[in-house]
């Protein structure tokens, strides 16, 4: 392996995306793999950007066949995984590879990929009203499925220190927050180059 992984840990509502997809307006070199999952898409999603929506049949055959390099079942029964091939093909040719995942799929990933070449980044939150706030302007979710989701952004702030480093994100300041991911980046990046 020749390249980087950044990994964007955090909840459900941390502003992992909205990070990821600056970076793409900015950074479009770098690879941003897409995730799999069986959920219904939200209104405006598009299939193929932010996930490649399947079927619960269709997840599991890519699981039988070793297709992922880590896989959960996330808020219910909806399952999420990241293919092998989208990041350790760009991470042997020396890509700089940025994708978002939660903190389980950080813990799977970090097992799998040397840490040499793997960065992880968590993205905190003011509090959990701010979080439960942010989670609710996503559409109507019921409310059982809102303190599902808050309960476990609180596991995953526990382990928020496992990350290399935690970069907060303040309601409608994501400027700042993306300055100091950049930053993060193009420090960790200048020696491969």
């Amino acid at each position: 392996m020749q390249g980087k992984l950044f990994l964007i840990v955090g909840p459900s509502g941390s502003g992992k995306g909205t990070v990821i997809g600056r970076l793409k307006q900015k950074y479009p070199g770098f690879v941003y793999p897409v995730s799999y999952t069986t959920r219904e898409p939200r209104p405006g999603e598009v299939d193929g950007e932010v996930y490649n929506f399947i079927s619960k049949e269709k997840f599991k055959a890519m699981m039988d066949a070793g297709e992922f390099l880590e896989y959960a079942v996330v808020h219910s029964d909806n399952y999420y995984g990241t293919s092998k091939a989208q990041i350790v093909e760009p991470l042997e040719q020396g890509a700089v590879v940025i994708r978002e995942v939660d903190i389980q799929g950080f813990f799977s990933i970090r097992d799998m990929i040397p840490a040499e070449h793997m960065v992880s980044i968590f993205m905190k939150v003011s509090d959990m009203e701010d979080l439960r706030s942010r989670i609710m302007k996503r559409g109507s979710l019921p409310e059982d499925e809102v303190q599902k989701r808050l309960e476990s952004a609180q596991k995953e702030i526990a382990q928020a220190g496992e990350c290399d480093y935690q970069v907060e994100n303040k309601w409608g300041d994501v400027t700042n927050c993306l300055a100091t991911v950049e930053r993060i980046v193009l420090e960790e990046i200048k020696d491969l180059y």
